[in-house]
């Protein structure tokens, strides 16, 4: 008896189906090759394994089915996967992709419809829309992945795709704003920044290189008591706090400049002080103990700051470029170094243990992680390469009256 499995047109669930190869006992049984051979000839000439039945069959009882209602169950599984989990902004990032421009334009069309051609006309309904070339590449990815996930039980994709960009009119990425900050101008940003909250983050994200949400993170209890340590070990988004950073190099330590480590030590020492510091462990944080919103920053405190100085607009991201244009172009702190600090360190490895694309024997026999003495000289020997100026009090003609002046100037609140 040879057993298999055979889809059936409309319904959900394989049909098992039996069928007689030869008598187990006396005369006409076969020997165990021959009934291997004979079960082959019967599957084939059933002819459930052949493209032919496949398109026939699994595609049309597939082709019900929508872009918008595979893209549910795409994000629904990304947001659930256990392999490689995605933080909560990727997720949120799609999800704003399908529902602004996406899905008002393919997301009715049968799946099995969404081709070059349904491509080409949504790349030109979002170039007419204004959206620059890299958020037009990031939803067309987003189509993709939402085509590809629909497969069979076997794992094989059911409209499998050789997308053509030429064809489809795909505009280039190049070029890309990708805006940074001098030193001068990081120095103009603290200077104008009054609160001393807000003019800490500005100053430990330009000396730190950290992401905006990793910054925002911080718990003081990884920060060492002289200021000059901070262990990154979770990010804050949208005021909640995720324990996974995102890349596997992002947890790393932090080294910081002397004059950092004592605008930071002082900051907490004030801190303390603060009634929302008895609310939560934070670092930075809201009256309500909770993380800050990274929107808010912008919009109420960076924003207006760049243009009182001629600044064109941008986010937070600006003061990492710097660190890290700052470090490679004009210090000489060894790649190791800056790289870790960065959360860029090049010694990656596959799970299994097998190296990554790039990765040199040397990469993988770097242990600058566990060498903190000597980040700690080149964290000195770099320098910031801006100018930390407090908020100090001067005696003038009409009485006391606060003046920038440099860090090693006896500092007060601001």
């Amino acid at each position: 008896m040879v057993r298999y499995w055979k889809d059936v047109a409309g319904e959900e669930k394989r049909q098992r189906v039996y069928a007689k190869i030869c008598p187990i006992s006396g005369p006409g049984k076969l020997s165990a090759s021959e009934r291997e051979r004979k079960a082959k000839e019967i599957i084939a000439a059933s002819g459930v394994d052949t493209q032919e039945y496949f398109d026939k069959v699994v595609k049309q009882s597939a082709s019900g089915v929508t872009f918008r209602q595979q893209a549910e169950t795409w994000l629904e599984g990304m947001r659930n996967r256990k392999r490689k989990p995605l933080a909560p902004s990727t997720i949120a990032g799609w999800s704003c992709g399908l529902d602004i421009w996406i899905n008002p334009n393919i997301g009715d069309l049968p799946l099995a419809s969404v081709n070059n051609a349904a491509m080409k006309k949504l790349v030109g309904k979002m170039d007419e829309g204004g959206l620059s070339p890299k958020s037009i590449s990031n939803n067309v990815q987003i189509v993709k992945m939402v085509v590809a996930s629909a497969v069979n039980e076997q794992g094989d994709e059911l409209y499998p795709r050789k997308w053509n960009n030429e064809f489809i009119d795909m505009p280039v990425v190049n070029n890309q704003r990708q805006p940074s900050f001098t030193g001068d101008v990081v120095t103009a940003i603290i200077r104008e920044t009054e609160e001393q909250k807000y003019r800490v983050l500005f100053a430990l994200c330009a000396s730190s290189g950290l992401r905006f949400g990793e910054a925002l993170g911080i718990d003081v209890k990884n920060i060492s008591p002289d200021g000059s340590n901070i262990k990154i070990v979770e990010k804050a988004w949208r005021s909640e706090r995720h324990n996974f950073l995102k890349t596997e190099n992002g947890k790393r330590e932090i080294d910081m400049h002397p004059s950092m480590a004592t605008m930071l030590r002082e900051y907490m020492e004030k801190r303390t002080d603060e009634k929302w510091a008895s609310k939560t462990d934070l670092l930075f944080a809201s009256r309500n103990g909770k993380p800050l919103h990274q929107s808010n920053i912008l919009r109420r405190v960076l924003h207006p700051i760049l243009e009182k100085l001629g600044q064109p607009k941008c986010g937070v991201h600006a003061f990492r470029r710097f660190r890290n244009t700052y470090l490679r172009n004009f210090t000489s702190t060894p790649p190791g170094i800056y790289k870790f600090w960065m959360g860029h360190a090049s010694a990656e490895t596959e799970a299994n243990g097998s190296v990554r694309a790039g990765e040199t024997m040397s990469d993988r026999y770097d242990k600058v992680a566990a060498e903190r003495g000597l980040r700690k000289e080149w964290a000195e020997r770099a320098g910031l390469g801006f100018e930390i100026l407090a908020k100090t009090l001067v005696i003038g003609r009409n009485g006391r009256k606060p003046e920038n002046a440099p860090l090693e100037a006896v500092a007060v609140s601001a």
